[in-house]
C-alpha cells in the first residue's frame, strides 16, 4: 500500500505536538461517547489550528475521516460552506449531507477561524447541524466563545463542550523549546516574554534556528513583535479604539471610569464594550485586562511607535491613581495602590520583585489568637532571640501589627510597624535594631515636633519569608501605603537578612542602604535600608519613580535640585531671622540654609531654578498673610519697613510708623515670630 506524503505530514505534526493533554483527552472521549459539538476558542496564535491538526490525527487513529475547513477561504453563506465541505469530501455533484448520512459516524468536521462565519452561526446551529447523523462530531475553533444562543438553547446546552484554549504551561513550554533545540540557558528569557504563547514560542525558536549563539531580547527582534502584533489585531476600527487599547495595555485593570478619565471623554461605554469583545482581552471582577503576551507586545509597540503618547498616558494614569488613593480606604485603597505600582512592571529591576497579580488576601489587624502563630513564624525564620524581641514589641505596640489572612482567615504573613517616636527609651534600648536606629536619628536626622519615624521591624510570609510571593508583594505594597498615607512621617527603616538581594530594587525606589544601623540578633546579621521623607517627601518620591520608569524616553532638562537639609525648629528660626536680615542682598541670601530646605526645593521647576528668588517669594507670601489679617496688620508694617522695603535705621521705621521705639520693637518681634510660624508649617507640610 502506497503511503501518501499527507500521511507523513500528519505523523510529523503529531510527533512535534506538545501539551494540550486535557483537550486531547476530551476530544477522545467525545469520539467515543458521541457528544456532537466541541467549541474551542482563544486569541490569535494560541494554537487553535495546531490543535485541530492533532484532532485530525486522533480521528484517523480512530478510523474516522477528518474534514478540515478554514473559514478564511469561505464566504459566509450556506452555499459556499456546503461547496467547501463537498470539496473536502472529494465529492462531485453529490450533496455532502447525503454522503454524511450514508456513512454515519465515519466523519469528523473541523472548522477553523470560526469567527469569520459569525453570519452563518444561526444557520449552522439550527439548520445544518440537526441534519447530520446522530454520532457526528463537529469542532469549531475561533477567537470568540459561543454566542448566547448556544448557551440559552436548552437542547444544545447538553450537546456542546466549550474549551477556552490557554497558553502552554512553563513545563510544556520548556519541552517545546528543547524539542526545537533552543539553548537551555535562554529558556527563562524566552518564557518571560512569551508566557507560553505557542506562536511566540515558535517565532523565537525560528530566531535560534538561524542564530544559535544569540541572547534573546524582544526589543532586538522587531519581526517577532510585528508578527505577533498582526496576530492579535488585524485592524483597529478607529483612532478612539486605538487609544482605548493603548490604555488597556498600560494599566493593570481597565474600568469605564478609568477609561473615561484617561481619554478625557464623558462616556467611555462604547469603547469599553469594544475592548471587552476582543479575543485577547478578559473580564475579571475588577475590570478588563489583556492576555500577558498581548500586553507585552502591544505595550512594546506603543513605546517604540509613539513614545510621547506612552509618557502622556503614564502621567494620566498616575494622576488618576493618586486621586483614587485620596478617595478610598481599606481593601479598595490597597487595590488602587497595587494598580499604581503596576505601572512599573516593565522596569527590569522592579519586575522580578513582585507578584504582578492583585492579591485576594485580607489585610487585618492582629487578633488575640494570632500571637502564637506570628511568634512561631519569627522563630522558624529568624531564631528564638528574634522571637523574644518580636514578643517584646507585640506586647508594647500590638496595634502596629498588620496581619495578612487567607480565605480561611488564617495568618499567612505579617508586618510589624514599630512607631519609634511613641516608644519609651527603655523599649527602644531593649532591641539592638531600634536602639542603633534611634541613635542614628538623634545624631543625623533628629525628629522635630509633629514628626514620627517607623521601623518595619518584622516582615515575612509564613511559607516563603522574604522571598517573592503574593504575601511579600502585599507587604511591600503596605509599606508604600504607609509612606504615602502617614501624616508627619519623617523617617522609615526596613531590615533585610539578605540586603544585597534587595539592593537594586531599593536603589531604584530611592530607599537608601544605611550600613551604620545594621545590627545582629543571635547569629544573624541584618542590613538596613531607610529613607528621610523630609528630604524627598512622598509626592516628590512618586515623581522620581515615574521619571525612572520612563527614563528611556526623551526628557526635558531635569531640574537640578540641591541636596536638602532638615533643619531643627531652633535652626529654622535662626535661618528665618538671617533671611530677613539679608532679604534685599541676594549675594548673602544664597548662603542661607533655607535655600536647601523643602520650603524652597519643592518649588524648583524648569521655569524657576533660582532658590534665592523662591525664598524671597515664600517670605513675601507669608508677609502678605500678615497684612491681610487685621490682628497682624500693625506687625506687618513693622516687618515691611524693616526688612522688605527697609528704611535706613530701625529708629527711622519707628518714626515712619509714628510709634515709640519700644512699641515698634514689640510689633517687629511679633511679626517675625508669626512669619516664622507660617513658614515652619509650610516646611513641615511640604509633600505630605
Amino acid at each position: 500500500m502506497t503511503t501518501r506524503l499527507a500521511d507523513r505530514l500528519h505523523l510529523e505534526r503529531h510527533r512535534r505536538f506538545v501539551g494540550r493533554i486535557a483537550e486531547r483527552e476530551l476530544f477522545q472521549t467525545m469520539l467515543e461517547t458521541g457528544v456532537p459539538v466541541l467549541h474551542v476558542y482563544g486569541p490569535g496564535g494560541v494554537g487553535k489550528t495546531t490543535l485541530l491538526k492533532e484532532f485530525a490525527y486522533q480521528a484517523a487513529q480512530a478510523q474516522r475521516q477528518a474534514l478540515y475547513l478554514d473559514a478564511h477561504n469561505l464566504e459566509a453563506t450556506p452555499e459556499s460552506f456546503l461547496q467547501a465541505l463537498a470539496r473536502s469530501m472529494e465529492l462531485g455533484g453529490q450533496s455532502p449531507l447525503e454522503q454524511l448520512n450514508a456513512e454515519p459516524g465515519r466523519h469528523v468536521i473541523l472548522i477553523d477561524t470560526y469567527e469569520a462565519l459569525v453570519p452563518l452561526d444561526d444557520w449552522l446551529r439550527d439548520t445544518f447541524l440537526p441534519q447530520l447523523p446522530e454520532h457526528s462530531l463537529v469542532v469549531f475553533a475561533g477567537r470568540n466563545p459561543p454566542t448566547a444562543h448556544w448557551r440559552t438553547d436548552s437542547g444544545w446546552q447538553g450537546l456542546i463542550e466549550v474549551v477556552s484554549l490557554r497558553n502552554l504551561s512553563p513545563e510544556e513550554s520548556r519541552t517545546f523549546l528543547t524539542q526545537r533545540l533552543v539553548p537551555t540557558a535562554q529558556h527563562r528569557a524566552v518564557l518571560e516574554f512569551t508566557h507560553g504563547h505557542p506562536l511566540a514560542l515558535s517565532l523565537v525558536a525560528d530566531v535560534f534556528a538561524q542564530r544559535q549563539d544569540t541572547d534573546f531580547r524582544p526589543d532586538t527582534e522587531p519581526n517577532v513583535v510585528k508578527t505577533l502584533l498582526e496576530n492579535f489585531i488585524d485592524q483597529v476600527p478607529s483612532l478612539d479604539c486605538r487609544r482605548a487599547l493603548e490604555v488597556c495595555v498600560l494599566v493593570h485593570l481597565t474600568t469605564e471610569g478609568l477609561l473615561a478619565e484617561m481619554l478625557a471623554i464623558p462616556d467611555a461605554r462604547p469603547l469599553f464594550e469594544w475592548l471587552r469583545g476582543l479575543s485577547f482581552v478578559e473580564s475579571g471582577p475588577f475590570g478588563l485586562f489583556p492576555h500577558d503576551l498581548a500586553r507585552e507586545v502591544l505595550s512594546a509597540d506603543l513605546r517604540w511607535r509613539n513614545r510621547d503618547r506612552y509618557i502622556e498616558l503614564h502621567a494620566r494614569a498616575r494622576t488618576y491613581y493618586s486621586n483614587q488613593l485620596q478617595q478610598t480606604a481599606g481593601v479598595a485603597q490597597q487595590g488602587v495602590l497595587f494598580d499604581y505600582i503596576y505601572l512599573h512592571r516593565d522596569n527590569p529591576i522592579v519586575r522580578p520583585c513582585f507578584e504582578w497579580q492583585r492579591s485576594r488576601l485580607l489585610t487585618d489587624s492582629a487578633r488575640a489568637g494570632d500571637w502564637p502563630l506570628l511568634l512561631e513564624m519569627v522563630e522558624r525564620f529568624e531564631g528564638s532571640a528574634s522571637a523574644r524581641l518580636a514578643e517584646h514589641w507585640f506586647t508594647r505596640q500590638p496595634h502596629s501589627v498588620l496581619v495578612f489572612r487567607d480565605h480561611a482567615q488564617q495568618p499567612v504573613g505579617f508586618l510589624m510597624l514599630v512607631a519609634l517616636h511613641e516608644a519609651s527609651a527603655a523599649d527602644i534600648e531593649a532591641d539592638p535594631a531600634t536602639a542603633i536606629a534611634w541613635q542614628y536619628l538623634q545624631a543625623q536626622a533628629p525628629l522635630r515636633a509633629g514628626e514620627g519615624a517607623t521601623y518595619f521591624r518584622f516582615w515575612m510570609a509564613a511559607e516563603t519569608y522574604h522571598s517573592v510571593s503574593p504575601v511579600q508583594s502585599l507587604i511591600l505594597t503596605s509599606t508604600i501605603r504607609h509612606y504615602l498615607m502617614t501624616p508627619g512621617l519623617a523617617f522609615s527603616f526596613l531590615p533585610c537578612r539578605r540586603p544585597e538581594h534587595w539592593a537594586r530594587m531599593f536603589a531604584y525606589a530611592d530607599i537608601q542602604r544605611i550600613e551604620a544601623v545594621d545590627f545582629t540578633v543571635g547569629d544573624e546579621r541584618y542590613g538596613v535600608y531607610g529613607h528621610d521623607w523630609r528630604t524627598v517627601p512622598p509626592t516628590a518620591w512618586l515623581a522620581l519613580l515615574a521619571q525612572r520608569e520612563i527614563s528611556q524616553a526623551p526628557q526635558t532638562t531635569p531640574v537640578q535640585k540641591p541636596p536638602l537639609v532638615v533643619l531643627s525648629a531652633q535652626d529654622f528660626t535662626t535661618a528665618i531671622r538671617t533671611a530677613l536680615r539679608d532679604y534685599a542682598r541676594p549675594d548673602q541670601l544664597k548662603h542661607n540654609p533655607l535655600v536647601r530646605s523643602r520650603l524652597v526645593a519643592e518649588r524648583l521647576t524648569t521655569e524657576n531654578l533660582d532658590p534665592v528668588a523662591i525664598l524671597q517669594s515664600q517670605i513675601q507670601e507669608a508677609a502678605a498673610l500678615l497684612q491681610a489679617s487685621p490682628r497682624d496688620r500693625k506687625a506687618y508694617r513693622a516687618l515691611h519697613y524693616t526688612y522688605l522695603e527697609p528704611l535706613a535705621t530701625q529708629e527711622a521705621v519707628a518714626e515712619q510708623l509714628d510709634l515709640p521705639f519700644s512699641t515698634f520693637r514689640r510689633h517687629l518681634t511679633t511679626a517675625v515670630n508669626r512669619l516664622r510660624e507660617i513658614l515652619w508649617q509650610r516646611e513641615l507640610q511640604q509633600g505630605s
